[in-house]
């Protein structure tokens, strides 16, 4: 699979050979539907509670009396039929949200994303990005001479300069290949993968 070359004006000036294990698989909609819903799924927290019947603030007196209001018989407002009323199956604390992936599963799914994004030309290979300052305003004037406005950047090593230019620029993602996530590959409109980084891709996901 050939791959775009990126110079610093952001033109493609060459193409790169990259691992068709990674790059040149067919896209499997399902799979990376399933990948991408567990993902988010597994980073959920399990804060949100409600109350049931025993929790909620109410008294145990009878509402009304048993017979002749021509109403519904009650025994207390705590009923989960009541406005007020305890739930029935209330949100817990320690509700757990996670799903289980296989790795062959998690694989197979990131080089299908990849390989889409090749093929729609979202995706992108640099030389390298290096900076010799942590300032933001380099990196961005650099983004905006390649003109890219939403892209993520998937280096073989951010440096400490990196990381601090580009964590206040909105719409700018720079990682390691370990912590590259398919929710942000697809979010991104243009993914930035430097040559050093192809190797490491190769090696966990082909």
């Amino acid at each position: 699979m050939q791959l775009e070359l990126l110079n610093d004006q952001g033109q493609a000036a060459s193409k790169f050979d990259a691992p068709e294990t990674v790059f040149g698989r067919e896209y499997n909609e399902d799979l990376v539907h399933q990948i991408v819903v567990a993902y988010r799924a597994n980073g959920r927290q399990g804060t949100r509670a409600q109350k049931d019947r025993e929790q909620v603030r109410h008294s145990t007196k009878k509402p009304f009396k048993q017979k002749g209001t021509g109403r519904a018989r009650a025994g207390m407002t705590s009923s989960p039929l009541w406005r007020g009323g305890g739930r029935i199956f209330p949100n817990m604390p320690d509700e757990n949200f996670t799903q289980k992936i296989n790795k062959k599963m998690y694989r197979a799914g990131m080089a299908s994303i990849f390989s889409q994004l090749a093929r729609e030309g979202r995706l992108a290979v640099v030389d390298s990005l290096k900076l010799e300052s942590p300032k933001t305003k380099v990196l961005a004037d650099k983004f905006k001479a390649m003109n890219l406005q939403s892209v993520m950047v998937i280096a073989e090593e951010v440096d400490e300069n990196l990381y601090l230019a580009s964590r206040n620029l909105v719409n700018v993602l720079v990682v390691e290949p370990r912590y590259a996530d398919p929710v942000s590959l697809v979010h991104y409109k243009k993914v930035i993968v430097t040559k050093g980084a192809i190797d490491k891709l190769k090696e966990m996901f082909a």
